[in-house]
């Protein structure tokens, strides 16, 4: 499981056999079955996961008992609560797997520890913060300016991958639409 890790690390990050090293004495590799959480809600986000294999989701539960999914996850992305990690607060979300995963988790002390003795990696890692900060702006903009098709439209384009592996009342609450507005929006894609 750590090979293909490894693989991502050094095309990403061209981080050297020691660095490499480094970053496997840290790492914990995991498998989680479908349905299994990885984190959830009222708990501590201690770790950064990397997904080797399969497709993870971060959700929150509306007081109403309506899910809204923030964002999914598949093999070489990264996925934690970031709000719960960053503060050591209980998260307000889970993380649960919508596939049988294979992932790498590596602890916040840990974490800290590579970034400050491996420069190449604690770059790499701003630069993913940064794109992923990018991502969260354009789809809050998204969310507020788009129609319900061009939300729909902009997701097929930039998540292909995701589009084909998750089920279509998923897609709906990630886009923030009634599952019967996505049904017909899809049903109006399939006969242009």
């Amino acid at each position: 499981m750590f090979e293909a890790f490894e693989r991502y690390l050094q095309e990403k990050a061209e981080l050297t056999a020691n660095e490499i090293n480094a970053v496997r004495a840290v790492s914990i590799e995991k498998k989680i079955r479908k349905r299994q959480y990885l984190l959830q809600e009222g708990d501590v986000c201690h770790y950064n996961c990397f997904i080797v294999k399969g497709c993870l989701r971060l959700y929150r539960v509306s007081e109403d008992g309506v899910e809204h999914i923030l964002r999914f996850g598949v093999e070489n992305w990264w996925v934690s609560d970031h709000e719960s990690y960053n503060t050591g607060n209980p998260s307000k979300g889970n993380i649960d797997a919508l596939e049988n995963c294979e992932v790498i988790l590596i602890d916040k002390p840990a974490f800290i520890n590579l970034m400050l003795t491996i420069p190449v990696f604690k770059n790499f890692i701003d630069g993913l913060k940064a794109r992923s900060f990018d991502a969260s702006q354009n789809r809050i903009m998204g969310n507020i300016s788009f129609s319900a098709e061009e939300k729909y439209q902009n997701f097929m384009t930039s998540f292909p991958d995701i589009f084909n592996r998750v089920p279509l009342h998923m897609i709906a609450s990630y886009l923030g639409v009634s599952r019967e507005t996505l049904s017909r929006i899809r049903n109006q894609f399939v006969h242009k």
